[in-house]
């Protein structure tokens, strides 16, 4: 019953506290029935062959908390939880959806930072793009989760696991020290930091790169986006460019993502999922990763600024490249086409 109290625990953990507005494509279903729907799962499984359809329109068409909701009465009645029934029913990429979904998208983020440093090698596209785009109050709910799944710190293992100035971004962003937003606009701050990003940089000879990461770690999102347009007033190149004439690397892709998210967090993910598309036999990781993490955040927004970049929806993209019960999933989660 660990599971189930983890669940139940974080259902009273996803909710509480102030939040950013969310423009969700999962939202919760009405008239629900969270034993009638366990049943329809073990009964899926226990048919022959395994009847894949009813459990990804059950688990697709649910909110993570309804989930959890089923997750709880499955286990009361398959006396088995359902991570580990559906890991014995299903296989490959439709199987990495429906457990991603039985995590609330705090839990989901940890598993894949935690993932993304285990073993030989980092995968550092991944920790660039988990650190780097989530807010403060999103960091705090992963680092919190984290330690409780894996007991362990997230600052820890970032810093176990990555060096230099990359290490030195990664851990300020981690932990947590981004001013929230304020009603009073200092334009004396703006100046100062747009001044010092540009003399910590551009101006110089060599990078002080201390500088660029306290003021990218420290300031608000909406003072960032000012300093940024103030920043072109004393720089012959824009921010982005600057990081790019300055920097290199695992750096400068961090940086890089950071700005782009000061400046459109959706249209960054959807460039994401739009370059992960483009390469022969999509790279589904990504695509599993941003469509399951997000489809209760802020996918709807992402599937607009997919259409406004691409000319094509989100919808259509996945239809052309993914196939099989994992299209199926995907879609369903992206709850239609625009």
């Amino acid at each position: 019953m660990a599971l189930v109290s983890e669940y139940l625990k974080q259902l009273t953990l996803t909710h509480t506290g102030g939040r950013e507005p969310t423009f969700p494509t999962v939202l919760p279903v009405r008239d629900f029935d969270p034993s009638r729907d366990a049943n329809r799962i073990e009964t899926a499984i226990k048919t022959k062959g395994v009847d894949e359809q009813t459990i990804i329109d059950i688990l697709t068409r649910r909110s993570y908390d309804q989930r959890a909701q089923i997750a709880f009465d499955y286990e009361r009645i398959a006396k088995k939880d359902l991570a580990t029934a559906l890991k014995g029913a299903l296989s490959g990429s439709v199987e990495a959806v429906m457990l991603g979904l039985l995590k609330s998208p705090a839990q989901y983020d940890a598993t894949e930072l935690k993932s993304s440093m285990k073993g030989l090698g980092t995968d550092e596209e991944t920790l660039i793009e988990i650190v780097c785009s989530r807010s403060s109050k999103e960091l705090v709910e992963i680092k919190h989760v984290y330690k409780e799944m894996f007991k362990k710190e997230l600052e820890k293992d970032v810093a176990g696991d990555t060096s230099g100035d990359f290490a030195k971004l990664l851990m300020s962003l981690v932990q947590t020290q981004r001013d929230e937003p304020s009603n009073v606009v200092d334009y004396e701050k703006i100046d100062n930091d747009a001044r010092a990003l540009y003399e910590a940089g551009v101006k110089r000879k060599g990078t002080d790169v201390v500088t660029w990461i306290s003021i990218m770690s420290e300031r608000s999102v909406p003072h960032l986006q000012k300093v940024f347009d103030r920043y072109k007033s004393y720089s012959p190149y824009d921010m982005k460019e600057s990081i790019r004439k300055e920097v290199k690397g695992d750096l400068e892709k961090s940086f890089l993502t950071l700005v782009e998210c000061f400046e459109n967090k959706q249209l960054y993910l959807a460039n994401r999922l739009s370059e992960a598309m483009k390469s022969k036999g999509a790279k589904e990781k990504v695509v599993t990763r941003i469509i399951v993490s997000r489809c209760e955040v802020d996918l709807m927004k992402i599937r607009s600024e997919f259409k406004r970049q691409n000319g094509k929806s989100l919808y259509r993209t996945l239809s052309d490249h993914t196939k099989g019960d994992y299209q199926k999933a995907l879609l369903n989660l992206v709850g239609g086409d625009d």
